[in-house]
């Protein structure tokens, strides 16, 4: 058998999914595996034979896609039904509510497979980076729109109180240098790395999966911790935590869970952004401080 998989667009979704993938192509054993996708969703997956999707020229790669014998979609876009159409497949449908999205992808591929087996967490092929010292992550950018990214000014905060008990290194992805520098900009500590916009993903996934610690946004970032079991303090405004919060054990969310949110948009539809304007660096010092999350 011949499989076609074609993976969710956005890191932090492809992180989620990335145990059911391989669920899937345990159970199904296919003789060949192709995956379909976004650049950064396909480098997840060194191992196999990858078609990046090609967004400019989608109406001509869609005729020129190989044949296969088998086409599983983890989206639930337009685009993706009329690949489930050409391939006689199955897109992403999944509609049960109050289930985080590692659930929902796990529950799809067991409907797929007509079977009730366990969940699969995510799963990442990189080794973790070893550290010499001590090393906290920040991570300021969320991909999705500026209503997840809290104020550098704040992270910024953060990371010089961290930075009294090991290095900082400030992450990010192309096109959120600007906000790196911000931090960089107040910090009063010598000791960290602006490593924004410099690192493969593969490499994104081994330095955050050494951390001893990671402060960020609901980003992909932040999903590649939770697959690591990195302790996390996930920053959350518009986004449901219930639905995406970090798939792991060893976490702490901040919100204020506002009667507006989770409004899910990409920028603040009533122009005061007060879901992460209230959050204050404060806070998340004040749980580091309790939880001791970053030293147990």
């Amino acid at each position: 058998m011949k499989l076609m998989i074609e993976l969710p667009t956005w890191l932090g979704d492809a992180v989620m999914a990335s145990g059911a993938v391989n669920k899937l192509i345990k159970y199904l054993k296919p003789k060949e595996v192709i995956l379909f996708g976004s650049p950064v969703a396909t480098s997840l997956y060194p191992n196999f034979k990858i078609i990046i999707d090609d967004r400019k020229n989608r109406l001509r790669q869609f005729f020129k896609l190989p044949k296969v014998d088998k086409f599983v979609s983890f989206r639930n876009s337009l685009y993706s039904k009329l690949l489930a159409f050409k391939y006689k497949g199955v897109a992403f449908n999944i509609k049960e509510k109050n289930l985080h999205m590692v659930e929902k992808y796990n529950l799809f591929v067991n409907k797929i497979l007509k079977k009730d087996l366990p969940l699969y967490p995510p799963q990442l092929p990189f080794k973790r980076k070893v550290f010499k010292r001590p090393t906290f992550g920040i991570n300021p950018g969320a991909a999705y729109g500026s209503a997840k990214r809290w104020y550098p000014e704040e992270f910024a905060k953060v990371a010089n109180y961290l930075g009294k008990y090991g290095d900082i290194i400030i992450f990010g992805g192309p096109g959120e240098e600007k906000l790196a520098k911000e931090i960089e900009d107040n910090l009063t500590i010598k000791n960290y790395k602006n490593l924004c916009g410099k690192l493969t993903i593969k490499e994104l996934c081994e330095h955050i999966g050494g951390l001893k610690g990671f402060v960020t946004n609901d980003s992909g970032p932040m999903h590649i911790a939770a697959a690591y079991n990195v302790p996390t303090i996930a920053i959350f405004g518009p986004t449901d935590y219930r639905e995406t919060s970090p798939f792991s054990k060893n976490y702490k969310i901040i919100t204020k869970n506002l009667k507006c949110s989770p409004c899910k948009k990409r920028v603040c539809p009533l122009k005061h952004h007060k879901c992460m304007k209230l959050i204050k660096a404060q806070d998340v010092i004040k749980v580091i401080k309790e939880s001791n999350i970053f030293w147990t």
